[in-house]
């Protein structure tokens, strides 16, 4: 069965979806959660809203962990990866890597993936990522350090919301409470 449902935490109501393969998508919160729930159906019209098996809990339990601000690894959150592009699929793997409270730039991940040049796919391959939070793409900046752009509701100022709860000071900004407020 495919499956979802719609979770509290810190930054607000998140949406998540499965298949028996793993966790499928995790959406951020939109404006409100009908919209939250839209986008999540969008890509999983199949999906019927359900309690979440076992292994999907322990997987919404990390993620509320993690958005109050404690130290918790995802890594192990097993993901279904049906339909993304293996390009794609190295670079999540990558960053899923990057421990909460660091950093990498697009660059240093298409450097680590053998393709120096790659910087503007790794940008776009984190743009389509469907497992934010998960595959912490908020982790991943642009050109010296500065923010980058984020695909989700909120975007950059979400991205920066994200880092400052796990402790990440971004480059150009005073505060990051100010910056993503």
């Amino acid at each position: 069965m495919n499956g979802y449902t719609l979770f509290d935490t810190a930054i607000g109501r998140c949406g998540i979806a499965w298949t028996q393969r793993g966790v499928a998508a995790l959406q951020l919160p939109e404006a409100h959660e009908g919209k939250t729930r839209v986008r999540l159906l969008r890509r999983f019209p199949q999906a019927l809203e359900a309690a979440p098996p076992a292994a999907v809990q322990r997987a919404i339990d990390g993620i509320v962990a993690l958005l109050r601000g404690d130290a918790c690894d995802l890594s192990s959150i097993r993901l279904d990866m049906q339909g993304v592009p293996p390009f794609h699929r190295r670079v999540y793997a990558l960053a899923r890597t990057i421990a909460a409270g660091r950093t990498l730039t697009y660059g240093d991940i298409a450097t680590q993936l053998g393709d120096p040049g790659a910087a503007r796919a790794v940008g776009q391959a984190l743009g389509h990522n469907p497992f934010a939070i998960i595959v912490p793409c908020h982790r991943v900046l642009a050109a010296h350090g500065q923010a980058g752009g984020f695909s989700a509701h909120g975007g950059a100022a979400t991205k920066l919301r994200l880092l400052s709860i796990e402790g990440v000071q971004v480059p150009g900004t005073s505060t990051l409470f100010d910056a993503a407020a």
